[in-house]
């Protein structure tokens, strides 16, 4: 498909969508929210696409929402930013978070407000040693959206959390990775090699048991421990029953590397 916006390809099993407004650091404008949005749903639907990766062109990865697509001033009817944070923000991160494949995230500059909160909702996330993860709502009288306030805390802890979002410093990718904010920082000449290296992996693993390890582990959050217990078994039971369960023990007792089909 041809966008304006971003772009898009899939190879090999991987599907790799770059955020392409550099001029702007990648701020979201309702054209480029639908284009993504777009890409995601190729990329959950197709069942030959077994990674994502999420990335961006330029200097920055996402400054989250450009302002100027709603400007407003004193003269303006108050805008609805509620409306806005519900019909984009929300079903992208709902997307990403219940994608049942992994999503990669390779931050290659500076990831701020909504853009921060977008890194976030990947399952790994691998970032350029110059960028940086700011939460800028603060700035501008709001809250943190597109799930900041979830994944935030149960990344980095209420603590450190809070004075993230309370003063906006900005967090540079190395101590990050120290935090647990993220998996990985990156020497800024390798992130893009070493990003396509992971999504390649994951392509050629079974895509079903890493689907549900995504969604034990988001689920573990909010779950009992007797109703987690419940899940595994029954995640075990139905995943047991799989073709590359059965290529995953075959392949290891014949000492021979295994072709998951992600079936």
């Amino acid at each position: 498909m041809n966008f304006e916006n971003i772009n898009f390809t899939v190879d090999a099993g991987v599907a790799v969508l770059t955020l392409n407004r550099p001029q702007t650091l990648n701020s979201f404008t309702v054209a480029m929210h639908e284009e993504v949005a777009t890409a995601v749903a190729i990329a959950r639907d197709d069942s030959a696409i077994r990674c994502l990766l999420l990335t961006a062109a330029g200097r920055g990865f996402c400054a989250g929402q450009d302002l100027g697509d709603r400007a407003v001033s004193a003269d303006d009817a108050a805008p609805d930013l509620g409306e806005s944070v519900e019909r984009y923000y929300n079903p992208l991160i709902r997307n990403i978070m219940t994608m049942q494949k992994p999503v990669i995230c390779a931050v290659n500059g500076v990831a701020a407000g909504a853009g921060a909160s977008i890194a976030l909702a990947c399952d790994i996330v691998l970032a350029a040693k110059s960028a940086k993860f700011v939460q800028v709502f603060c700035n501008i009288g709001l809250v943190p959206d597109s799930g900041g306030t979830f994944n935030l805390p149960r990344a980095v802890g209420l603590p450190r959390a809070k004075g993230l979002a309370l003063l906006g410093d900005k967090l540079p990718a190395e101590q990050a990775e120290q935090w647990g904010l993220i998996w990985k920082a990156i020497d800024d000449d390798q992130l893009q090699d070493e990003a396509l290296a992971m999504a390649a992996h994951f392509a050629a693993q079974p895509t079903r048991g890493l689907a549900n390890i995504k969604r034990l582990l988001n689920a573990s959050f909010s779950t009992a421990l007797h109703e987690q217990l419940e899940q595994e078994k029954m995640t075990m039971r139905e995943l047991g029953r799989s073709a590359d369960y059965r290529e995953g023990v075959s392949a290891f007792m014949e000492k021979r590397k295994p072709q998951f089909t992600g079936e």
